[in-house]
C-alpha cells in the first residue's frame, strides 16, 4: 500500500521512530534546535526520492507526523533545517539526508564521498564552510519495519551469574571459513545458529556467547583509502538495527532465529554495544544522522569552544548522555534488543564514558541509575568495560552493584605470573580469589570480575605465548597501533617454530593460563578459537582485518593439538560446573570455618605450610597452593586444592592439611590423564603447570 495524501496528519510524539499501525505510519524524531524537519520517502531500492513532507508538529522537542498508507517496507530519511553555526555547536544542513536514530532496519550501503559532509571537504575554511550538495544518492536509509515474530516457546536460559562461562565471538569471523555452510550463510547469524557451531559450544560447556558489535555500522573513510575495512564494528550508526551484512536473508529474523536456537541449547546471547560514540567521528566527520539532527544535543561539546567535540573515547566524539532525550534513546535501544530480540545481556564498550557527568565519572550517573531501575533491563546481565581515555578514565571496580566488569588486572597479572616475572605471587593470588581488592564492596559478588587472559582487543592466547612484539604492519599504521606491552613471551623464537622444546612450553602455558581462568573465582570468559590455538599472526589490534587474520580457522580444531586443547578446555569447564566451590557465590577471606575450623580459603607454600608474610614477599617464589572449601549444593563439603607451578622445572609439592584422602582431578602437564586416587601426601607438579586435587571427605555434612 503506497502512501496517500500530500501532507502528514499530526500524529503523536511517542513512540520515537517509525511506528506502523497497519493503516499508516507515525514518524517521530527528536531535535531541540531544529526549525523544521522534513520526511523524505524513497521508491523501492532507495535510489529515487518520490515524496517529501514537512513534519507538522513539534511537541516537547519531538517532531512528528502520521503518513496514511505507509506500511512496513517503506524507505525513508529526514532533512533538518536550522542554523549552521559551528562556533555555537549547530551544524544543520538540509542538503544532507539523515538516518533516523531509531531506524530498526537499514537499506543500502554507504557510498563514501565528499557530499556526505556538512562542510566543503578540503575547503580552506574547514568545517566553517557549508556544503550544498545532496547526500541522498550515497546515503543509507531507514526502513519501516514490522517486528512481529513467532518466538514459540522461547525462554531466556536465565543462567545464574555464578554458573556463567562466556565465549566472546565475532558473528562474521565465526563462520567465514566454514566450508560446510552455503556462501550466503558464511559470516552471518545463520552460521552462528548452525548445529555444528552450537554443538561445539555445548561440547565446551560455555553458557553464553558475547557477540562483538552487531548494531549497524559503517566503514571508515580512512580505512577504505588504505584498502581495509572495519571488521570489529565499533563504529555504530544505527542503535536499533542489526548489521545488514550479518543477515543471510537480509531480514532481522535471521538474528532472531539464531537467538532462539541458541536459547534452545541453553546458551545466552550477550551483545557488545557501543553507546559511547557514533560513526560520525569528530566535528570534521560526515553528517549522517545525529550531527545533522541536533549536534549540540547528541554530542558532548567543549564548553568554552562548542565547535569541537569532547573526545573521551578516542574516536572523535562522545555521546551526550546528560541529555534526557539522548539517554532515552539509549534506554529505548537496550529495551528494544531485550523485548524484540530476546537478548540476555549487554557488554558496554568504554563503560566509563557512559557514566560521565560534568564533574567526571560517577557510578550514580543518570545512565547507571536509569539502567538499574528499569524493570526490563534489571533482569539481564550487564557488563562494563571499565575504562576510557578521558580524565580519570580507569575505573576498575568502581561501577555500581548489578554490573560486572572486564578485569584487565586479571589478564595482565595471570600473564606475568606464568611468564615467570618476579614478585607476582601476591597479586596473582588476589586475582585467583576474585579480585576482592577491587570488587568486594557494596555487597557485590565475585561474578562481578570478568576473568580473561585473551579478548578481541590484544593477542590471542596462542599469540601470547608466541610473540613478544606486536606485528600490526598490515593495519597500515607503521606498526604504531595496539598495545606495545602485552605481558607476553615467545620462549625463544618470534612467531611460528618447529622447535619441539619451544612448542612444548607454549602448549603448557596455554593450558595453564586457561586453567587459571576457569579455576579462579569470578566469571570466566574465553576468546573464540583459543580452545584450539587460533592465531592472528602477532596482530594485537586486528580491528581492520576482515580476512583470514581475524576469521576463525576451524581446520585447527581438527589437528591433534587442537583436539587435545579443546578436550582440555571442555574438561575444565565441566569441573567448574561440577564443583560449586570453584564458582563460590561470595568472596572468600579465610575467616569462615566450615568444619573443625577449616577456613573457606587458605594459601600454602610447596612445603604444605601456610604462606608466611616473608614468603609472600619473596620475589623469586613461583609456586603456590590454593585450597578452597565450601558446600557443594547437596549438603556436603568439597575441599579442592589448586597447585600452581610457574617455575621452568617440575616441583614436588606436599598436600596441604587436613591430610584427607586425595583424588587428582586434573593435571595440565598430562591433560589426558584420567582422574585417580593419590597414594601419597606428595605430588609432582610439572613445569609451568596446574594440578587440581579433591580432598575426599564423603561423610561430612556442611555445618553452617
Amino acid at each position: 500500500m503506497a502512501p496517500s495524501g500530500d501532507r502528514l496528519l499530526p500524529g503523536a510524539p511517542y513512540p520515537l521512530g517509525a511506528t506502523s499501525d497497519g493503516l499508516g505510519t507515525n514518524f517521530a524524531v527528536f531535535s531541540a534546535n531544529a526549525s523544521k524537519i522534513e520526511l523524505c520517502v524513497f521508491a523501492a531500492g532507495g535510489k529515487r526520492e518520490i515524496a517529501r513532507y514537512e513534519l507538522p508538529e513539534c511537541t516537547d522537542e519531538v517532531w512528528h507526523g502520521y503518513l496514511p498508507g505507509a506500511r512496513a517496507g517503506l524507505i525513508y530519511g529526514y532533512r533538518a533545517y536550522g542554523p549552521y553555526e559551528p562556533q555555537r555547536g549547530h551544524r544543520f544542513n538540509h542538503n544532507k539526508l539523515l538516518l533516523d536514530p531509531y531506524a530498526k532496519r537499514i537499506a543500502g550501503e554507504l557510498r563514501t564521498s565528499d557530499a556526505l559532509y556538512g562542510y566543503r571537504f578540503g575547503s580552506p575554511r574547514g568545517d566553517l564552510s557549508f556544503d550544498r550538495r545532496d547526500s541522498a544518492p550515497g546515503m543509507i536509509k531507514a526502513v519501516v519495519t514490522d517486528d512481529s515474530f513467532n518466538w514459540g516457546d522461547d525462554r531466556p536460559p536465565a543462567v545464574p551469574w555464578s554458573d556463567t562461562v562466556i565465549y566472546e565471538v565475532h558473528v562474521r569471523g565465526a563462520s567465514m571459513l566454514r566450508g560446510d555452510l552455503r556462501p550466503n550463510e558464511r559470516g552471518t547469524f545463520a552460521g552462528l545458529s548452525h548445529p555444528a557451531f552450537i554443538d561445539h559450544l555445548r561440547r565446551l560447556g560455555v553458557t553464553a556467547v558475547e557477540l562483538m558489535p552487531v548494531h549497524s555500522f559503517i566503514q571508515d573513510r580512512s580505512l577504505l583509502e588504505r584498502g581495509l575495512r572495519n571488521y570489529w564494528g565499533y563504529n555504530t550508526v544505527g542503535f536499533f538495527a542489526p548489521e545488514l551484512r550479518y543477515l543471510s536473508d537480509n531480514t532481522p529474523d535471521d538474528m532472531r532465529i539464531a537467538v532462539r536456537r541458541l536459547h534452545a541449547a541453553g546458551i545466552e546471547v550477550i551483545l557488545d554495544v557501543v553507546y559511547n560514540h557514533t560513526a560520525e567521528g569528530s566535528e570534521l566527520g560526515p553528517t549522517l544522522s545525529f550531527r545533522g539532527l541536533d549536534n549540540a544535543s547528541y554530542y558532548r561539546l567543549l564548553p568554552d569552544n562548542p565547535r569541537h567535540c569532547i573526545n573521551d573515547t578516542g574516536t572523535g566524539n562522545t555521546v551526550n548522555l546528560s541529555s534526557p532525550r539522548v539517554l532515552q534513546m539509549v534506554m529505548d535501544s537496550l529495551r528494544h534488543w531485550v523485548t524484540n530480540y530476546h537478548i540476555d545481556g549487554f557488554r558496554f564498550d568504554l563503560g566509563v564514558t557512559l557514566g560521565r557527568e560534568q564533574h567526571g565519572f560517577d557510578p550514580n550517573s543518570g545512565f547507571f541509575d536509569a539502567v538499574r531501575q528499569d524493570p526490563v533491563l534489571a533482569r539481564v546481565k550487564l557488563i562494563s568495560e571499565p575504562w576510557d581515555i578521558g580524565p580519570g578514565g580507569y575505573q576498575l571496580g568502581q561501577h555500581p552493584p548489578g554490573f560486572a566488569e572486564w578485569n584487565d588486572r586479571f589478564r595482565d597479572g595471570v600473564r606475568r605470573y606464568w611468564r615467570g616475572d618476579p614478585g607476582q605471587r601476591a597479586d596473582f593470588a588476589a586475582r585467583l580469589a576474585g579480585s576482592a581488592d577491587f570488587f568486594d564492596r557494596q555487597s557485590r559478588r565475585p561474578w562481578a570480575s570478568i576473568n580473561f587472559v585473551a579478548a578481541h582487543d590484544g593477542f590471542t592466547l596462542a599469540d601470547t605465548v608466541s610473540y613478544v612484539e606486536r606485528h600490526n604492519e598490515a593495519n597500515g599504521e607503521d606498526n604504531n597501533d595496539g598495545h606495545s606491552e602485552n605481558c607476553s613471551s615467545n620462549w625463544g623464537v618470534e612467531g611460528p617454530t618447529d622447535d619441539p622444546a619451544i612448542l612444548d612450553v607454549r602448549r603448557r602455558l596455554q593450558r595453564a593460563m586457561t586453567a587459571t581462568v576457569l579455576l579462579a573465582q569470578g566469571t570466566p570468559m574465553l576468546l573464540a578459537g583459543d580452545e584450539f590455538g587460533r592465531t592472528q599472526q602477532g596482530n594485537n589490534n586486528a580491528y581492520c582485518q576482515d580476512n583470514e587474520v581475524s576469521w576463525i580457522d576451524w581446520s585447527l580444531a581438527e589437528t591433534a593439538e587442537g583436539r587435545a586443547l579443546t578436550d582440555f578446555v571442555a574438561r575444565l569447564v565441566a569441573l567448574r560446573h561440577r564443583h560449586a566451590v570453584l564458582r563460590a557465590p561470595r568472596f572468600l577471606h579465610g575467616k569462615e570455618g566450615l568444619l573443625d575450623g577449616l577456613p573457606d580459603i587458605a594459601w600454602f607454600d610447596a612445603s604444605g605450610e601456610l604462606v608466611s608474610t616473608e614468603s609472600w614477599n619473596d620475589p623469586e617464589e613461583r609456586r603456590l597452593v590454593l585450597r578452597r572449601a565450601g558446600g557443594n549444593g547437596d549438603g556436603r563439603i568439597s575441599i579442592l586444592s589448586t597447585f600452581l607451578n610457574a617455575a621452568d622445572e617440575e616441583q614436588l609439592f606436599r598436600l596441604p592439611p587436613p591430610g584427607l584422602p586425595a583424588r587428582l582431578l586434573l593435571d595440565s602437564a598430562s591433560p589426558e590423564a584420567p582422574e585417580h586416587a593419590l597414594d601419597s601426601d606428595e605430588i609432582v607438579v610439572g613445569a609451568r603447570s596446574v594440578v587440581l586435587v579433591l580432598h575426599e571427605r564423603p561423610n561430612d555434612k556442611e555445618t553452617r
